[in-house]
């Protein structure tokens, strides 16, 4: 017996025979994911209202892309967002972390329910609730008219300076439990004896966390930056259902282009190509997440 396992080798091998394992789920991955994508990249390349026969276009859906300054716009909006969707809550995430590791909290588990809550509700159900705190006879309005800043008041999703904040700081609350459940779970895997192995040598609290907390984590904020970057670049419901790209086009987002574009507009073409350099950043931006987070794990 032994003999013939070695002739035939590990499981998996030859390499054809682990190609065998994989081939269904590419298959799946193949049809609902490349496809679409190459079909978008294809259709970018024409101008097509989505009804009749689209003519040839070449790169200039491209070229309106980056000419047209709503267009180009959009794509600076949704960086803009990727600081209150994924910096921010990276900061908060970290701070929140540290101190309930290295406390003593009783009922962490519910803190951790609670922090996380946020992500299992739709976020058309987030939007509406945030779009009701914004409003001029919402909450935050009320609180400042309540100690005296009536001054402050706002319409705040329908100013042309706020509008684009306001959105921003929904996703900050929006990711900050995501960011700090997922923190919490790779300082809980963090030996004692680092924490010990520092105190001897005179640490505090702030080079336990430099030292010892922040290197051990690099690839939980890696994946908390990937996660978080991608929803600030693909968010669509957000936008649509508090500000709809406005006032004016201040608060539009590529994913709401796309949809404005093929369906109000009738341009799938352009739609599409909207869709296909999105794509592109996304991926770029996690390649690099990525990379960056291997390499200092190394």
């Amino acid at each position: 017996m032994e003999a013939r396992a070695r002739a035939h080798g590990p499981p998996g091998e030859p390499r054809r025979i682990g190609y065998l394992f994989v081939l269904p789920a590419f298959l799946v991955y193949a049809v609902f994911a490349l496809y679409p994508l190459l079909k978008a990249v294809y259709l970018s390349l024409f101008e097509w209202d989505g009804l009749t026969v689209g003519t040839w276009a070449g790169l200039s859906n491209y070229r309106e892309v980056l000419t047209d300054e709503r267009l180009r716009a959009s794509f600076t909006h949704a960086l803009v967002l990727m600081l209150f969707f994924a910096v921010v809550p990276l900061f908060v995430g970290l701070l929140l972390a540290a101190i309930l590791h290295r406390a003593t909290v009783r009922g962490l588990g519910f803190f951790r329910t609670v922090v996380f809550l946020p992500q299992v509700v739709a976020m058309v159900v987030i939007a509406v609730a945030w779009r009701r705190i914004y409003a001029p006879d919402g909450s935050i309005n009320a609180v400042l008219r309540s100690i005296g800043l009536e001054s402050w008041t706002r319409g705040w999703l329908g100013e042309y300076a706020f509008a684009l904040p306001a959105v921003g700081l929904i996703g900050t609350w929006f990711e900050s439990g995501l960011v700090t459940v997922l923190l919490l779970a790779g300082m809980g895997r963090i030996s004692r004896d680092l924490y010990e192995a520092a105190r001897l040598d005179g640490a505090g609290a702030v080079r336990e966390f430099f030292a010892v907390t922040l290197p051990s984590v690099r690839g939980e904020i890696a994946v908390a930056l990937t996660l978080t970057v991608i929803a600030a670049l693909k968010t669509f419901d957000l936008i649509y259902m508090t500000t709809s790209g406005g006032p004016g086009h201040t608060t539009t987002v590529p994913s709401y282009e796309v949809y404005r574009q093929a369906f109000e507009l009738g341009q799938v073409g352009l739609a599409c190509t909207i869709g296909v350099c999105l794509t592109v950043i996304i991926f770029a931006i996690s390649f690099v997440i990525t990379r960056v987070g291997d390499r200092g794990a190394d």
